[in-house]
């Protein structure tokens, strides 16, 4: 059978070989474009193209305009070298050939290995900008997962096939709640975008983040911070290519995006290249329609197709929720976590901000007395919230309000529960939030003690 497979996708690859192949030339270069004549009558917007400079130099692009007869290649590395008249042959539309022995490895977004070992190609192209399952044959969201994390499995549900956002600045614990969500996240095969990280960043999520058993079922497409945009962007299409490759499988496919403001900023740096306007906060119109397309080829399937479960990370500069990126994405997605820099500060990891934070599983991914408790605990973050500085003051005098009583009995265990943990499941994650809210609701013999936010 593998033999078969093998030859299989050897055949594969032997058809992709073309034995006549439109050439054109470099008529001129402008800025970090290229301009090509004679192929422009053949060309499509987004195929790929070689150029074969005449001094050895061999460097790939893709077509971003056409002229009449002639066509704008944007080149996926430095220029340095080109010539007039060098011969640029056209290629095709960008496609990919997934294959099972992918996982375990880390692979660019051309699906050439980066681990410096043999990596096989599938049976069947599939080209990097996909369509989604048809809308009204879709399924309806799944059953709730388990995290691997207390608060997610609780206040902020994950159910099978949900997109959900993650909102943070630098330095919050981003990548390590992504990297636990990796690793303990119920799904078949997990598929990480790493877009635009840093070399050292790449090796670090790999090693220390994600761990051995964690890759064991992933596979990581990497494109560092130092490659071009087009590389950049298509990293974010070709990991999502592998994720539908599994889920016709009919598996269950966790893909994480890190980070969509980083796949967005390279469109931008291609569609100015294109001649594009910026003109949302420096980035062009087009901007929406990608990053919705891509957010929507994730998602429950149809038939006997899988689910892609998503999430996608986002850079919020100075936490501001507003700015474009995030405005999209909140749009599109089935919920948000937000990570907090002041939760952070007092040590509560991950720091997820669960009254800014919203699942739109809820309430049908709970029963009505989960969705009861979990409410118990909104109000009382929310009460606690709105009383914080008053509270750390000092100010406030046991037996005023009984809400605000029963707000300070329930935070210091409500710190500690959301920061936890939870390997063992759902079930567990409901027993022990069940058991906190009895405590707080029997209240103390004595008065509550006040626990300022500063010290927790």
């Amino acid at each position: 059978m593998k033999t078969a497979s093998a030859f299989a996708g050897l055949q594969n690859q032997l058809a992709r070989f073309k034995p006549v192949h439109r050439i054109g030339r470099v008529t001129r270069a402008e800025g970090s474009t290229l301009h090509v004549s004679g192929l422009g009558n053949t060309a499509h917007i987004g195929d790929r193209a070689l150029l074969s400079g005449q001094n050895g130099l061999r460097l790939s692009g893709e077509v971003v305009q056409l002229n009449g007869d002639g066509l704008v290649l944007l080149p996926d590395g430095e220029m340095d070298g080109v010539a007039i008249g060098d011969r640029v042959i056209l290629q095709g539309g960008a496609v990919i050939a997934p294959h099972d022995g992918w996982i375990g490895r880390i692979v660019d977004p051309d699906g050439k290995a980066l681990d410096g070992r043999p990596l096989h190609q599938g049976n069947v192209m599939r080209p990097l900008r996909g369509k989604p399952p048809l809308a009204a044959l879709r399924r309806a969201l799944g059953g709730r997962m388990n995290t691997g994390l207390a608060a997610l499995n609780t206040v902020l549900p994950i159910v099978q096939g949900q997109r959900v956002g993650l909102f943070a600045g630098s330095g919050v614990g981003k990548s390590s709640l992504m990297g636990t969500l990796a690793r303990s996240m119920q799904a078949d095969v997990v598929v990480i975008a790493l877009i635009g990280e840093r070399g050292r960043e790449l090796r670090h999520f790999v090693d220390e983040i994600l761990g051995a058993e964690g890759l064991a079922r992933s596979v990581v497409v990497a494109a560092t911070s130092d490659q071009s945009a087009l590389l950049r962007r298509r990293c974010a299409w070709t990991a999502m290519a592998v994720a539908e490759h599994f889920r016709d499988q009919g598996k269950s496919v966790l893909f994480v995006a890190d980070s969509i403001t980083r796949f967005a900023e390279a469109h931008r740096e291609v569609s100015v290249a294109a001649g594009e306007a910026p003109v949302l906060r420096g980035h062009p119109p087009s901007t929406a329609h990608l990053i919705m397309s891509l957010c929507e080829r994730a998602g429950p399937g149809q038939g006997d197709q899988g689910d892609i479960t998503g999430v996608f990370s986002v850079l919020v500069a100075g936490s501001d929720m507003d700015e474009p990126i995030a405005d999209i994405l909140r749009g599109v997605l089935d919920g948000h976590i937000v990570l907090d820099r002041t939760i952070a500060e007092r040590g509560r990891f991950p720091a997820i901000d669960v009254l800014r934070s919203v699942s739109r599983s809820l309430p049908a991914a709970a029963s009505d007395s989960e969705n009861e408790s979990l409410a118990q605990v909104r109000r009382a973050l929310s009460v606690y919230d709105r009383n914080a500085m008053m509270i750390s003051a000092g100010l406030y005098t046991h037996g005023s309000d009984p809400e605000i009583d029963h707000a300070i009995r329930l935070w210091p265990e409500l710190e500690t529960f959301l920061a936890k943990s939870e390997p063992q499941g759902v079930a567990n994650s409901f027993a022990q939030l069940n058991l906190i809210l009895r405590r707080a609701s029997a209240g103390p013999k004595g008065p509550a003690r006040h626990v300022p936010a500063s010290r927790l």
